[in-house]
């Protein structure tokens, strides 16, 4: 699995009432639609920044706050396939795999905003590379979650394999 796109900057604590505000849940639980309103609290023109592909990187603690999966799946509806972070939430960590989000534990300190980003992940690691520089390498993840990942989240995943073996 390889991406590439322009980093975005956020620090730690980033909670899911920050990611999509409880206030914009009333009126839809459509992703795309939600989108619009990916991160408003903390940067009101985030939505309207961001391209499909971009990624977004974050401190510790990534995802906190309460465990629904409408904010994973709003990051999702933005096109963000990836998200480095230092660390994530569990909740946050298992939505994110569910709803076929790439996320990356890694030192995001010296990623600068705008920074173009690639990340490969392989059976054999996760590469960051910034800038065309090798950044971080991590462990592989597991290839039942790497598949869940290629296909789109755990709904594709069961679609094409009606399989729970492995999954959870």
């Amino acid at each position: 699995m390889l991406y590439r796109g322009k980093g975005h900057i956020f620090g730690d604590n980033i909670n899911t009432d920050y990611i999509i505000s409880s206030r914009r849940k009333r009126d839809t639980l459509n992703e795309l639609e939600l989108s619009k309103y990916l991160m408003e609290d903390i940067d009101p023109k985030f939505a309207a920044r961001i391209s499909p592909g971009d990624f977004i990187v974050a401190g510790n603690n990534f995802g906190c706050g309460s465990a629904m999966e409408i904010a994973a799946l709003v990051v999702r509806g933005a096109g963000i396939p990836v998200i480095l972070a230092k660390s994530f939430s569990r909740t946050f960590y298992r939505n994110g795999i569910n709803t076929g989000i790439l996320l990356v534990v890694c030192d995001t300190s010296k990623i600068k905003p705008d920074d173009m980003i690639e990340v490969n992940a392989t059976d054999a690691s996760t590469q960051v590379i910034v800038n065309n520089s090798i950044y971080a390498q991590t462990l592989p993840l597991p290839e039942t979650i790497r598949t869940i990942i290629r296909c789109g989240g755990l709904v594709a995943y069961m679609c094409k394999y009606g399989d729970f073996t492995g999954v959870f």
